[in-house]
């Protein structure tokens, strides 16, 4: 490995680091702004490539503030509390463009709006690991650094909801005092609109408690626990002590939320963006594919005559039933979204798409081309596969595909703090 050098931040990149070049290398160093003139510590290096940390900001941005939380930069979990929040805007917006053209090719001139958050005590949901560190004989609680298995223990996290850091900082102070086993290993904790009731998924090393007695312990120290999912890390086996979903109020409607599915994660900004992705239009028909819990598919049946509402997880789609029972013209389909538009037939207004951060398969771009609905909005988590599959959408096609333009593109800031982007985009066919 090379020694330290000095570098000159250019730009900020999706992945939370900043790009600089030194003697003919590209150079990623994290937790930096662009202008800062930063001393690098190499930790991996190839032939044209240099990944870094930080030793020394020898020039600073002006525009740099102090963090917010004690452990930025060490427990992996946020990426830029060390910039203003305007400019973390600015920044994703300026790297979702650029990301839509160096993928895509789509030189997007027209306006990105961005939508943002309030910058802290977003997070409904958060995921931790407990381990003894080092000599210590009862476990602590908290985040694993950035790409490695090293535990920084945390009590409280800035970027939770209340109820949420509550939790954590319960759990933290049981199992400190022994209040709690030590065989758990990992816990994923969701909490409601209100934060009156939580969810928690408990991973335990062996089963030595049963699930009643471990909801008997935990709700003795975490408030409004409702209902608890453990599961045996070497076995893989559930128990459920509770319903199995606690109910979540958004969109003007309530949904139920189970153990196994997701919901969206920013408490601020879950109604607006339910909006935003079904819109104003009417019409006869919409598919809402990879519909999750129904979060759109609910308010998509108040302005279509027929809304299909296509899920392919087992347990999601239980939740996905009972959320749409009171919503006649919706109808749930359990489903692979290729598997379904293979077997469709019939020309949709609408179809919003939500898919994982893998994006879209190629069968799924021709069928939606084939299908040749008169509008499709996208809601996508990751940049790449969005720009990726917006060329292949756009892309010129034989007489019997449909080829699609952009109308809007709008970035909701789902995760302040980190370099996650959340991008949804209007598309219109072109006749």
């Amino acid at each position: 490995m090379t020694a330290s050098f000095d570098a000159r931040i250019e730009k900020l990149v999706y992945g939370g680091d900043g790009l600089a070049h030194h003697e003919g290398r590209t150079v990623f160093v994290p937790y930096v702004m662009p202008g800062e003139l930063v001393r690098v510590i190499p930790v991996s290096a190839k032939k044209k490539l240099v990944r870094g940390k930080p030793q020394q900001i020898l020039e600073a941005s002006a525009n740099r503030v102090h963090h917010e939380c004690q452990l930025f930069a060490d427990c992996g979990g946020c990426h830029y509390q060390h910039i203003p929040y305007e400019a973390q805007l600015r920044y994703k917006t300026e790297i979702l463009r650029e990301t839509l053209a160096r993928i895509g090719k789509i030189g997007w001139a027209g306006e990105i709006r961005a939508h943002a958050s309030q910058p802290f005590g977003y997070r409904n949901r958060a995921q931790w690991a407990a381990r003894c560190v080092g000599d210590a004989i009862r476990p602590v609680i908290g985040y694993f650094q950035a790409a490695s298995s090293v535990l920084v223990a945390a009590d409280k996290c800035p970027i939770l909801a209340p109820t949420v850091e509550t939790t954590l900082t319960a759990i933290s102070d049981a199992l400190r005092h022994s209040r709690l086993p030590h065989e758990i290993r990992a816990i994923e904790c969701f909490a409601d609109a209100t934060g009156d009731a939580v969810l928690l998924n408990v991973v335990v090393a062996k089963r030595n408690t049963s699930a009643a007695q471990l909801a008997s312990q935990l709700r003795e120290n975490v408030p409004g626990l409702s209902s608890l999912l453990v599961q045996d890390e070497k076995t893989g086996d559930f128990e459920l002590n509770g319903p199995g979903f606690i109910h979540y109020a958004a969109a003007g409607a309530r949904y139920r939320v189970g153990h196994m599915s997701f919901f969206q994660v920013n408490r601020f900004l879950v109604d607006e963006l339910a909006a935003a992705v079904v819109g104003e239009e009417t019409g006869g028909l919409a598919l809402d594919m990879f519909a999750g819990v129904g979060l759109f598919s609910k308010p998509l049946a108040k302005k279509y005559e027929r809304v299909v509402a296509v899920e392919g997880d087992v347990a999601t789609s239980r939740d996905l039933d009972a959320n749409l029972k009171d919503s006649p013209s919706a109808r749930p389909r359990h489903s692979e979204a290729a598997e379904f538009l293979t077997r469709w037939k019939e020309k949709p207004d609408l179809v919003v798409l939500d898919p994982p951060r893998a994006g879209l398969t190629p069968p799924i771009i021709e069928r939606l081309r084939s299908l040749g609905p008169t509008r499709i909005t996208y809601l996508s988590c990751d940049p790449a596969t969005l720009a990726r599959d917006l060329s292949a959408l756009m892309a010129a096609g034989t007489s019997a595909e449909r080829t699609y333009a952009i109308q809007h593109i709008y970035l909701y800031d789902i995760f302040p703090q980190t370099y996650h982007i959340e991008a949804l985009v209007r598309l219109e066919r072109l006749d």
